[in-house]
């Protein structure tokens, strides 16, 4: 499981410290896709297959789920770490991000979430003034 917030910046060649609690959980190689909120996601392969075999289920016919599928999809990319703990991003994935030095590694559950520094402060600033209406929203879902 990955929890916790860790602040690192991307070099000018696209290199991202991936934090080394996350490292060991996240093994050999790995999925990073465009994610919700302006992020990247990042699975486990185990995860993302998963996440795929949900997807590959969603009616072709769904406008949506069409459209779904494709950005997910369309963005992901295999990785793996370098022997000095880095990420290669592409410019297509920071990109979308907003990514362009500082950034939030937040472990979120399943995945890992990699934000630009100042899109993740605005976001939980925003998230921390509703978090009781969304703690209580949350009750619907038996959670």
């Amino acid at each position: 499981m990955f929890m916790g917030e860790y602040k690192h910046n991307i070099d000018s060649k696209g290199r991202l410290i991936m934090p080394a609690k996350f490292r060991d959980d996240l093994g050999e190689r790995f999925v990073v896709t465009r994610g919700l909120d302006q992020c990247l996601f990042v699975y486990p392969i185990d995860e993302w297959h998963i996440l795929e075999e949900k997807i590959k289920k969603l009616p072709l016919t769904k406008k949506d789920a069409r459209a779904f599928s494709r950005f997910f999809f369309s963005g992901a990319l295999e990785c793996e770490v370098d022997k000095q703990g880095r990420i290669n991003l592409p410019t297509q994935l920071t990109s979308y991000a907003t990514i362009e030095k500082a950034c939030a590694v937040v472990g979120v559950s399943n995945r890992i979430e990699i934000w630009a520094e100042e899109v993740w402060t605005s976001y939980m600033e925003e998230s921390a003034s509703t978090f009781s209406d969304i703690a209580e929203n949350m009750m619907e879902l038996d959670l």
